[in-house]
């Protein structure tokens, strides 16, 4: 008699489980449809652009008006974005509720050359190669030499034979402090060629020196500290290998 109460109560257990995952599947059925069926993309916004207009943004996303602003993969139509759009250097997408859909890109401000092989390949701050270009174009970017792209291709990242990885991690990381300080765009050459330091030849007055693996942050406060206390006139070497001291040479 206790053996078949026993029983019952495993059969209950059993029925009460089954009926609680039934449950939780119908609820969680219940809610995706009501996602597919209510929340529906209607209006899609673009900011950071100006190269790409938005219409070129939306067809490299593949976000189409009606799509589900719910089951979108985010991250997926980010990537297409930064694949497809070379001068594309980030993409960050956020929700909107009812049904918008926010893009907002970052677009590569200013680029350095490397030439090579009678081309001069398009290099952003965060090592994309963003595009192709002849060598007779590259007065307006700063010229990069000492580094060797080993099948550079454009919307794919720079890549350099083993020697000269650590000489691209140096350009990337001395381009991103110039790029977040506004100076990129007064580089006229970076000079990557020399073990003992690198130079930049920077608002076609001075050449700057470098430590390698400098704080290049503090080193570029310190060369806009130099360059403020100098006449407009004035040209030269700008030394900033010494820890805490800067020093200028004029020519």
């Amino acid at each position: 008699m206790a053996r078949k109460r026993r029983n019952n109560r495993r059969r209950k257990g059993n029925f009460s489980f089954l009926y609680k995952a039934l449950s939780i599947i119908l609820i969680c059925g219940a809610i995706v449809a009501a996602l597919a069926l209510f929340f529906k993309i209607n209006t899609v916004t673009v900011s950071g652009n100006s190269r790409y207009t938005q219409h070129e943004i939306l067809t490299a996303s593949g976000i189409n008006t009606g799509d589900n602003l719910f089951l979108l993969n985010k991250y997926d139509t980010a990537r297409q974005i930064y694949q497809k759009l070379p001068y594309v250097t980030a993409v960050r997408i956020n929700r909107e509720l009812p049904d918008t859909l926010v893009i907002d890109v970052t677009e590569c401000r200013s680029a350095a050359a490397v030439v090579q092989d009678g081309s001069a390949w398009l290099i952003s701050d965060t090592g994309k190669i963003v595009d192709q270009v002849s060598t007779g174009t590259t007065d307006s970017y700063a010229l990069v030499t000492g580094v060797t792209l080993v099948s550079p291709a454009i919307g794919a990242a720079a890549v350099t034979d083993e020697g000269g990885s650590h000489a691209l991690a140096q350009l990337m990381a001395l381009m991103g402090q110039l790029q977040s300080k506004d100076m990129m765009a007064n580089v006229q050459e970076i000079s990557l060629e020399d073990a003992s330091r690198i130079r930049m030849r920077y608002a076609a007055r001075f050449t700057v020196e470098f430590s390698w693996d400098a704080d290049y942050s503090y080193k570029l406060n310190n060369l806009n500290a130099v360059i403020g206390q100098l006449q407009d006139n004035e040209k030269g070497t700008i030394n900033l290998t010494q820890d805490g001291k800067a020093s200028f040479i004029p020519q």
